[in-house]
């Protein structure tokens, strides 16, 4: 979330993690704070830098310190994020909007939309601007799209709703600004059923039936799996559900 932190320490970090971990390293970039006002406050500090209208140009500058020789890197220039950079980390777009795909699109990056908590959003339409408009790049000759998506695979798709009540508390505690821990399946189940939770909660086959058809409609690469649950059992359950029925 690059308005909670300046881009030079952001690039130094990550160029560090590359030199240790040679071609293992990506490097997500979002522009919303990612938390509350008073948690992106405790983070920015006082720091006019910091803001979300600079994004464009902090953004350019953590690409032109991590080896983008299509940037000019501005007063960056004369730095250099790690002593010696024999490689680099593979820089990611991240957005929810058509904002994001936008900015990938005109800086040829890989994209992943956050399709595990932008429900009701069009997923669709932030894809189909960014391959219309993906300007090619070295490393990325051609658009690289990414949809993340939350799951939860149970025995039966009535076990797999229960589980999923916790993330239906999750989204009632986000928009009325009262956050806390993820609470138990049991103290889910008074809320209206109608509320939106985790978007694929079914059998294995039935959360992969769905699966299959958010890549068919997207023309996704790659699919990135997440999961608001209680227990972490839940979780590892799950993605062992999938992965079978996938036939991982």
């Amino acid at each position: 979330m690059l308005p909670n932190h300046m881009p030079f320490a952001v690039a130094e970090q990550f160029a560090i993690l590359e030199a240790l971990h040679p071609g293992r390293i990506d490097l997500g970039i979002g522009r919303a704070p990612g938390t509350d006002q008073a948690t992106a406050a405790a983070l920015r500090g006082v720091s006019p830098y910091l803001t979300v209208e600079q994004f464009p140009d902090h953004l350019r500058a953590v690409l032109a310190l991590l080896g983008d020789d299509r940037i000019d890197p501005g007063p960056v220039a004369r730095l250099r994020a790690t002593p010696v950079a024999e490689s680099f980390p593979e820089v990611w777009m991240l957005g929810s909007s058509t904002y994001g795909a936008q900015v990938a699109a005109a800086l040829g990056l890989p994209f992943c939309y956050a399709y595990h908590f932008a429900m009701g959003s069009d997923v669709d339409a932030a894809l189909h601007l960014y391959r219309a408009g993906f300007q090619p790049s070295e490393r990325f000759p051609e658009p690289y799209p990414m949809v993340s998506a939350s799951v939860i695979a149970a025995e039966t798709t009535a076990e797999a709703q229960f589980l999923a009540g916790p993330s239906r508390v999750m989204v009632q505690s986000l928009r009325t600004g009262r956050l806390g821990p993820i609470v138990a399946p049991e103290n889910a189940t008074d809320l209206d059923p109608s509320l939106p939770g985790t978007q694929y909660a079914g059998t294995a086959e039935e959360v992969v039936a769905g699966l299959d058809a958010l890549v068919e409609r997207t023309g996704a690469r790659e699919v990135m799996l997440a999961g608001t649950v209680y227990d972490p059992a839940t979780r590892q359950d799950t993605l062992a559900r999938i992965a079978k029925a996938w036939g991982l």
